[in-house]
């Protein structure tokens, strides 16, 4: 799937409206800059997030919030209509993230990582991980309407950091590479901030408040890490028979 950097095609895909951003935003952003074709995906429309609004509500609210991040960016969105706490890993879901990543078309992939806080985003990671094989395999078929072709190649694979970059038991996973975003933090913040409704959600559900600021202390510790004001932490999936050259660092290397 080789091509110039105009070409290069790059899907983030999370579990809920706002990971994405509070997780890879100012990579996103970077990569924008370099002329890359940014879809954002989420799996769900938020429709837990709420602890006053209906499901029909919250989710009309989260994917309007969804929308105006991704503009700020430029980037394409998409919701793959899952619902909170529900994500399951079987075959339905497997050929509806797949349908996704071949309508996506990515040269490369950015999702959640495979041990977090929450089985949504361990699901999602590992269904990604999946659709991300299965979406060039030619007689895998997603059983959708009028389906996508199949990919000419399996994309590069990334997950992001965990939530406070921490295992089940509070012990520290150290991230392959860190991306200096820097440049590219207050596109970052003000896409977060896009997520108004979260915010108030975190406040009363987990007594977390400063939504800005907490991720403005957590950029700047894995910035810290290598010498820079901010940076977003990832790991490169390397199994048998993904692709092992990284991609990502390229690309944010080229600076044409």
């Amino acid at each position: 799937m080789a091509g110039t950097v105009s070409q290069i095609r790059v899907l983030a895909i999370h579990a809920h409206p706002d990971d994405i951003e509070l997780q890879c935003a100012g990579t996103l952003a970077l990569l924008g800059q370099r002329g890359c074709h940014i879809t954002i995906a989420t799996m769900t429309a938020g429709d837990c997030g709420s602890a006053e609004m209906s499901q029909t509500e919250i989710s009309r609210v989260r994917r309007g919030e969804a929308q105006a991040a991704a503009r700020l960016l430029g980037a394409d969105c998409m919701c793959l209509e899952f619902n909170d706490l529900c994500i399951t890993h079987d075959n339905d879901s497997r050929r509806r993230v797949t349908e996704a990543v071949r309508r996506a078309r990515p040269d490369l992939v950015i999702t959640a990582p495979p041990v977090d806080y929450m089985s949504d985003h361990e699901i999602t990671s590992r269904l990604v991980r999946d659709a991300c094989f299965s979406a060039s395999v030619p007689n895998y078929s997603t059983r959708q309407w009028d389906p996508a072709p199949i990919l000419p190649g399996m994309p590069h694979l990334y997950y992001v950091d965990p939530i406070s970059g921490i295992d089940y038991f509070g012990n520290a996973l150290a991230p392959e590479f860190v991306v200096d975003i820097t440049t590219t933090f207050e596109l970052k913040l003000k896409m977060l901030a896009c997520h108004a409704s979260q915010r108030n959600w975190l406040l009363k559900q987990h007594g977390l408040d400063e939504y800005l600021e907490s991720c403005k202390t957590w950029s700047a510790k894995r910035g810290g890490e290598v010498g820079v004001a901010y940076g977003e932490a990832f790991s490169q999936h390397k199994g048998h028979p993904y692709p092992h050259d990284n991609r990502l660092l390229e690309l944010l290397l080229n600076r044409s």
